[in-house]
């Protein structure tokens, strides 16, 4: 029979799971927090701070901006791909990650429009300049197109770029004020990782192995989805021929949801701790809610972020974070910074409908929104809603 497990004590191993229960202060252990996400999503909204940064400080809020980026100029703990996004990832993981430069040069191959474009860019010229000159960014080549009124269009040079560091010819050697700067990927990785010669199945059941071991229960496309470098039916093969615990969590409209589980789910499930009762604002890219579909099952939680939602078509508004305390989601915040002035500006607020706040709840978001303006050197906070 499969073991169940009541909505309760799953909302409490998610925020267990992806590191959200516990108060997030001590010492930072910034490698292994990493390595315990699997990887942190990259992007370059400034709203308040980065997505990436902010997830960080979510899970230890001794975590500073710069740190990130001095940890990827080491060229020893972490590097850049592309997951579900642009991420960064655990150099021990490297060797386990060859398959996806593969897999997605194949997809650029077989992509007309992507190959035309790139026609128009001198890749060995490219790639000469950075083996001469060192690590170089977009800023140093000029070519540009004709569509550069469309939204996502791309210069030659720059799809050149991306196409040798999706394929792993180029890795990411540092960045400056977010701008990425490519060298090639040999003086990036470590040799003894970047020449490790891993079979593509010994990958593939890496990839299945570790994304469960990090959801801590899943089906067969929640396992595939959480580092995208495999196919459903790869995933599906390696479930069909591994041990694994099969389960049956309940979603907190009561509905049982058959998934697999690590063989350890119940030693897991008897270490858990309560979820911290301090008040979080949570990134709208932070890997506890990225599935939305999980997030509504598991806590009632209905969100999207709305970005790219044409401002009047808005329900809520342009970079919305998710509030939670315990194992509840209780409210929204959209805060914008004013880093000129100094300024943390709260635009608007509002509270989940089954939720009552009180004077202790505001003195929560009110002590939180102090840190997280201490947290990217603001002074102030402006309450505008």
């Amino acid at each position: 029979m499969a073991l169940k497990i009541n909505n309760k004590q799953m909302r409490k191993l998610w925020l267990n799971t992806t590191g959200l229960a516990k108060t997030p202060t001590g010492p930072l252990k910034l490698v292994k927090t990493i390595k315990d996400l699997g990887f942190v999503q990259l992007d370059t909204i400034q709203n308040v701070s980065r997505a990436h940064h902010h997830i960080l400080w979510s899970r230890n809020q001794n975590y500073r901006e710069p740190m990130l980026d001095e940890l990827l100029s080491a060229k020893e703990h972490i590097f850049e791909h592309f997951t579900h996004d642009a991420s960064v990832i655990p150099m021990d993981f490297y060797p386990n990650w060859t398959r996806q430069f593969t897999r997605l040069k194949n997809w650029l191959d077989k992509s007309k429009r992507y190959q035309e474009m790139l026609s128009h860019a001198d890749m060995p010229e490219i790639k000469s300049r950075i083996e001469n000159e060192g690590a170089l960014s977009t800023k140093a080549f000029g070519t540009k197109t004709k569509d550069n009124k469309k939204m996502w269009y791309r210069p030659p040079h720059k799809l050149a770029l991306d196409y040798m560091w999706y394929a792993g010819e180029l890795a990411t050697s540092h960045r400056e004020k977010f701008g990425k700067y490519y060298d090639l990927a040999h003086r990036v990785i470590p040799d003894h990782l970047r020449t490790q010669n891993i079979n593509d199945a010994d990958q593939i059941n890496w990839l299945c192995s570790s994304a469960i071991e990090r959801l801590s229960f899943g089906n067969s496309k929640d396992i595939q989805k959480f580092w995208d470098a495999t196919t459903l039916k790869e995933v599906q093969r390696w479930a069909q021929g591994t041990k694994l615990t099969q389960i049956e969590w309940q979603s907190i409209d009561g509905e049982w949801n058959k998934a697999y589980a690590p063989l350890d789910i119940e030693h897991r499930l008897e270490k858990i701790s309560n979820p911290t009762s301090r008040l979080r604002i949570i990134n709208p890219f932070d890997p506890a809610i990225r599935d939305r579909i999980r997030l509504k099952k598991l806590f009632a939680f209905d969100y999207k972020i709305e970005i790219f939602v044409p401002a009047a078509k808005r329900q809520w508004g342009y970079y919305v974070y998710p509030l939670l305390e315990g194992d509840k989601f209780i409210g929204r915040i959209e805060l914008k910074a004013d880093r000129k002035k100094g300024h943390l500006n709260v635009i608007n607020f509002w509270q989940e409908s089954d939720v009552k706040w009180n004077d202790t709840r505001r003195k929560k978001l009110g002590e939180e929104l102090e840190r997280m303006a201490k947290f990217v050197g603001l002074t102030q906070i402006n309450w505008t809603a």
